[in-house]
C-alpha cells in the first residue's frame, strides 16, 4: 500500500479515495436492511444516492424519508459526513487517532485537500477541524431539536434534528421532510425561525471553509490581522447573501406576509451555495429568480469549506480582474494585496471548465429527456456545484441523463483543477517550451 501511495500524486489520492467511498457506499445501500421494503436498492439508485452522498449535493432519484430504511439514512449519513470534512480529513483523523505516524506525503495530501496555505501544522489543523464540525453539527442539532420533536415526537425528532443539522453543516441538502410530502425539503418550516436561522447559520459556517475559521480563532476581532483570502471569503459571502435576498424580497415573494417574505428571502440566498434545502416550492420562481439562483449555485462556497461550486475566491478574482482590466491596472488588487497571475490564469480555467460542464450537461439532458433547457440548466448546476436544489425532473431522468449527473457531482467535489493535475501528473510536456508571441484582439 505504501508504494502505491508514493506511485501517486496527492490529485490522484483525492479521487481514488472518493471513488473508493462512493463504491462501499453504493453496496451497503444495495443491502436488503437499507431500504424500507427491505428488497434492496437497485445499483442504478444505490450509486447515484451514494455518489449525491459522498459529493455532499443532495440531489436523489428515491426520496430519502420514505425509501431509505433508518440503517440506510443511516450509511447516508455517514457517506454526507465523509464527503463533507473530506476523505482524506477523516482518513488523517483515524491514523491519527489510532497513534500512526503521519508522512510528509499523507501532509502534502491534507494540505491540497483543505487548501491549506503550508504544511506545517497539518495535524493540528486537522484536530481543529474535526473539534469545530463537532461542536458546530451538535450545537446545530441542539436548537432545531425542539421544533422537530414537538413535530415527529421524541425519538424521531432528535434524530431528524441530528440528520438535518450534519446535512446542513455539510452542505449536502439532504432531507427526512418525505413523511409529510415526498422531495418537500423543509418548506413546511418555511415559517419556524428557529429552523431557518438554525439551518442557515450551519450551511455559511460549513461554507465559509475551516481556514478562515482557524484565522476567526487566531485572530478574533483584530480584522487587520486575517489572511487576504479570509477577508476576501468574508465579504463576498456578506454580499453574496445580501444582494440576492434584496432581490427575492422586492421580487419573487412580494406577495406574502413580511415575516415569511424576509424568512424566505434571506433562506433562498443563502442556501444555493451550496446546501440545497429549500423553503419555497422554486417551480413557482420566475425565470429571472431561477437564473439568479443557478448563478448562486455555480459560485458555491469556499475553498478549504464543505461547499462545491467554482468557490468565492474564484468569483472574487474573476470580478476584480476585470474591474482592474477597466481601470487599465496590470494586476488584480485584494485589501492592498496584489494577486498573481496563475491565480488569475487558474480562476480562468475553473470558470471555463464549470461553464463547459453546466452548459454541455444541460444541452445534453434537455435534448435527450425533451424538457425546456433552463429547467435542464438548473439540474446540471445543481449537480456540478453539489448543490442539490431541484425542479423536480432528476427522478425522472433515463439512465444517460442520470449518469451525466453523477460525473457532475463527482466533477464538482473533487475539483475540476484537481482531476486535471491528477491526470497530467508525472507529464512535463509544454513545460520548457516558449512560441514566438503574436498578439491577438479580444473585447
Amino acid at each position: 500500500m505504501g508504494g502505491i501511495e508514493k506511485r501517486l500524486s496527492s490529485s490522484q489520492i483525492i479521487i481514488l479515495g472518493f471513488g473508493t467511498v462512493i463504491l462501499l457506499g453504493s453496496l451497503l445501500l444495495m443491502l436488503p436492511i437499507a431500504t424500507a421494503d427491505h428488497r434492496g436498492a437497485a445499483f442504478a439508485d444505490s450509486l447515484f444516492t451514494s455518489v449525491s452522498a459522498v459529493c455532499v449535493t443532495g440531489l436523489v432519484v428515491r426520496d430519502t424519508a420514505s425509501y431509505w430504511s433508518v440503517f440506510g439514512q443511516a450509511v447516508i449519513l455517514v457517506l454526507i459526513q465523509i464527503g463533507g470534512m473530506g476523505v482524506i480529513t477523516v482518513a488523517v483523523a483515524i491514523f491519527t487517532a489510532s497513534g500512526k505516524k503521519i508522512s510528509l506525503k499523507q501532509r502534502s495530501t491534507m494540505q491540497e485537500a483543505i487548501c491549506a496555505h503550508k504544511v506545517g501544522g497539518i495535524v493540528r489543523l486537522t484536530g481543529f477541524i474535526i473539534k469545530m464540525t463537532i461542536l458546530c453539527e451538535v450545537s446545530g442539532a441542539v436548537i432545531i431539536a425542539p421544533s422537530f420533536c414537538r413535530e415527529f415526537g421524541l425519538g424521531k425528532g432528535i434524530w431528524y434534528a441530528v440528520f438535518h443539522s450534519v446535512s446542513a453543516f455539510c452542505n449536502a441538502g439532504f432531507d427526512l421532510m418525505g413523511v409529510r410530502e415526498p422531495y418537500s425539503s423543509l418548506t413546511g418550516f418555511a415559517d419556524n425561525w428557529t429552523v431557518n436561522l438554525g439551518i442557515m447559520a450551519l450551511i455559511v459556517t460549513g461554507g465559509i471553509g475551516f481556514m478562515t475559521w482557524d484565522d476567526i480563532k487566531t485572530n478574533r476581532h483584530r480584522l487587520r490581522r486575517y489572511r487576504m483570502q479570509s477577508k476576501v471569503i468574508l465579504t463576498s459571502t456578506c454580499l453574496l447573501i445580501l444582494i440576492p435576498a434584496w432581490y427575492f424580497f422586492f421580487f419573487e415573494f412580494s406577495d406574502v406576509p413580511l415575516s415569511r417574505r424576509i424568512q424566505l428571502s434571506v433562506f433562498q440566498s443563502v442556501t444555493p451555495r451550496t446546501a440545497g434545502f429549500n423553503t419555497a416550492d422554486l417551480n413557482r420562481l420566475s425565470e429571472n429568480g431561477r437564473a439568479l439562483m443557478i448563478l448562486l449555485m455555480l459560485i458555491g462556497g469556499s475553498p478549504g469549506s464543505t461547499a462545491g461550486g467554482m468557490k468565492t475566491t474564484t468569483f472574487a478574482v474573476l470580478v476584480c480582474t476585470a474591474v482592474s482590466v477597466f481601470r487599465h491596472r496590470e494586476h488584480t488588487h485584494f485589501f492592498g494585496r496584489r494577486i498573481d497571475d496563475e491565480t488569475v490564469r487558474n480562476a480562468v480555467a475553473v470558470l471555463t471548465m464549470y461553464l463547459v460542464l453546466f452548459l454541455g450537461g444541460g444541452f445534453v439532458i434537455s435534448c435527450r429527456e425533451g424538457i425546456p433547457l433552463l429547467e435542464s440548466l438548473f439540474e446540471t448546476a445543481s449537480a456540478v456545484a453539489t448543490v442539490g436544489l431541484t425542479l423536480g425532473i432528476t427522478p425522472n431522468l433515463s439512465l444517460l441523463s442520470r449518469g451525466i449527473l453523477i460525473l457532475l457531482m463527482y466533477v464538482g467535489r473533487v475539483g475540476g483543477l484537481t482531476l486535471i493535475f491528477a491526470a497530467l501528473s508525472g507529464s512535463k510536456h509544454g513545460c520548457t517550451i516558449r512560441f514566438p508571441q503574436e498578439k491577438i484582439t479580444v473585447g
